[in-house]
């Protein structure tokens, strides 16, 4: 008997500190149905948009009934507001899982070091992501494409770095 009750304290502990430990990841409630961010195995399979041709890998996908919302990790500190390259960027998870799960998410959200942005994902953002993306292939078909800052750290973790000639690392 003093087992039994002893195995079952350390269940409601180990529970509490799970939902704990939840909580501060930033991941909402629901079931985690994809992870990029290394914290489970890392999903080697990105998402691909046909018709927009675009691809991505969320940090994570948290299924909650119908509803599937993608989040993305920072590891940075917050600012005020979140950034818009990180609005943009989770926009187009926001994308990818339309397309890929046939269900639009009402929003994604972004988790900083020290704080949480939910952002509604809307037909004006959907807009300004599709703007933007547009606006990059031209400079890209125009040759105009150039890297935007002095960071040889951003530029050694860039994923198109083997393509790059204007690498800095």
């Amino acid at each position: 008997m003093a087992i039994a009750i002893g195995l079952l304290l350390v269940a409601v502990i180990v529970f509490v500190l799970a939902q704990r430990l939840r909580r501060q990841s930033g991941l909402p409630t629901g079931r985690v149905i994809y992870s990029d961010a290394g914290a489970w195995q890392r999903n080697e399979q990105s998402m691909f948009s046909k018709r927009h041709g675009i691809v991505g890998k969320p940090d994570y996908l948290v299924q909650d009934g119908d509803e599937i919302v993608p989040v993305e990790l920072k590891s940075g500190k917050g600012p005020q507001q979140p950034r818009e390259g990180h609005i943009l960027q989770l926009a187009t998870y926001c994308l990818l899982t339309e397309e890929t799960f046939g269900t639009r998410p009402h929003h994604g959200i972004i988790q900083y070091a020290d704080r949480r942005f939910v952002v509604d994902y809307t037909p004006a953002l959907e807009a300004e992501l599709l703007r933007v993306i547009g606006a990059m292939r031209h400079d890209l078909a125009a040759g105009d494409a150039r890297r935007t800052h002095r960071d040889r750290a951003r530029c050694a973790s860039c994923g198109v770095q083997a393509q790059c000639d204007e690498r800095m690392a």
